[in-house]
């Protein structure tokens, strides 16, 4: 292996992110197919917080751990409702800023089962740049997560060098790609790969990451790269890669409302842990509780934010 994963001495934060935040709104009971040129009714709606690293930076905070969170939002209703959404939760927001003359990023989601619809318009989250960051800000945490790759495309230029200046500063590295709405899976990925410590994709993603047909080929070719791969697999539970050792992880078994943030979910409770000095293996165990937590509520954060529910489901299930 490349890199060894070694726990960092005290700092302020445990984890800083640097991402998006947008609204998602979700419109239940539309058909699969839709027909132009007709007024197709609903059976319900929410607005929620949307965004990959917002509902991460979220749940991690509802969680306890101590977290940065640099963002920006438009100076819009959209950015006002968002930063509402974090408030209560004692994440940092000494960075989260709303810029002017901006618009906030917003995803309309259209569930179908197992399978949606996702509209987004970025917004302002394609705009943050490297330049932008303040780096010791971010050097202050115990580690850096990045995720919505391919969304926060101003980022792009100045990530490779972001993260060798992370590494020296002796932060450890985390990525969720999520997915690549152009269907493009190289460029800035293939820089990044190698200087990651955690890789946390889906099983979908995971195979366009590594150009692999089957789980274990992806695994296999990935392998030589990142030290510790955790692989969200839904129902299936997750695997996890690490030290040549290939381990599933079972899942929490429950009657999911709504999917909608359950990886970035699954993320938080595997950080969370594996920040607190987990084995990966808890940790991904932890994570599947998580994001199994997050599907009993529309939206990414209603389950989290829910003290009641989130206290009573971690005890059921830790």
């Amino acid at each position: 292996m490349s890199k060894v994963i070694t726990q960092q001495p005290h700092r302020r934060f445990d984890i800083a992110l640097a991402g998006e935040t947008n609204l998602d709104l979700i419109l239940y009971g539309l058909p699969e197919d839709m027909p132009v040129e007709r007024e197709l009714l609903g059976t319900g709606f929410t607005t929620t917080l949307g965004g990959s690293s917002a509902i991460l930076a979220h749940n991690l905070a509802i969680l306890g751990s101590r977290t940065a969170f640099l963002s920006e939002v438009g100076d819009d209703a959209f950015g006002s409702i968002a930063n509402d959404y974090l408030l209560p939760t004692g994440l940092d927001l000494s960075h989260f800023r709303r810029k002017l003359g901006t618009t906030t990023g917003v995803t309309v989601l259209l569930p179908h089962g197992r399978r949606r619809h996702i509209l987004t318009y970025p917004g302002v989250m394609s705009e943050l740049t490297v330049d932008d960051l303040d780096l010791g800000y971010l050097t202050s945490a115990r580690h850096f997560h990045l995720s919505s790759l391919f969304l926060q495309t101003g980022l792009h230029a100045g990530l490779p060098r972001l993260f060798d200046t992370l590494r020296a500063a002796g932060l450890t590295l985390s990525l969720d790609t999520n997915d690549a709405p152009s269907g493009q899976w190289r460029g800035v990925l293939d820089l990044l790969l190698d200087k990651i410590d955690i890789l946390l994709p889906n099983e979908d993603e995971l195979l366009q990451i590594a150009d692999a047909d089957s789980l274990e080929l992806a695994l296999d070719k990935l392998a030589p790269r990142i030290p510790l791969i955790v692989v969200k697999c839904g129902p299936r539970g997750a695997v996890v890669q690490r030290d040549g050792n290939r381990d599933w992880v079972a899942p929490v078994s429950v009657q999911p409302i709504d999917t909608i943030g359950a990886g970035d979910s699954f993320n938080a409770g595997f950080l969370h842990a594996w920040l607190n000095g987990g084995d990966p293996l808890r940790a991904a165990a932890f994570g599947n509780i998580t994001g199994a937590l997050s599907t009993l509520r529309p939206g990414g954060i209603a389950a989290h934010a829910d003290s009641g529910l989130r206290q009573k489901f971690l005890a059921e299930h830790l």
